[in-house]
């Protein structure tokens, strides 16, 4: 499963897609799916394995722009975007 982090900024998903790379962490920017409703255009996506490194790294960056975690997922063809939040 894959997570995005979606912002209100493209300077902060950039910054952060760079900072998760530097962790270690397999982070690329896209944009971000029409369906998420949300954001600047741009958002980070990685695997939903890393999703607790991925959410320290986000608290060291204290990025003021950011939305939120959502999962992404497929069904008969659309994409689907919900808030993600691990249990």
């Amino acid at each position: 499963m894959m997570i995005l982090a979606v912002f209100r900024s493209r300077a902060h998903s950039l910054d952060y897609a760079e900072r998760l790379r530097s962790f270690g962490v397999d982070a690329t920017t896209m944009p971000t799916p029409k369906e998420a409703k949300i954001g600047c255009g741009l958002c980070v996506r990685f695997d939903a394995r890393v999703f607790v490194r991925a959410q320290a790294i986000l608290k060291i960056g204290n990025y003021s722009s950011f939305k939120g975690f959502y999962k992404i997922d497929f069904n008969g063809g659309r994409v689907v975007i919900t808030p993600y939040k691990r249990i």
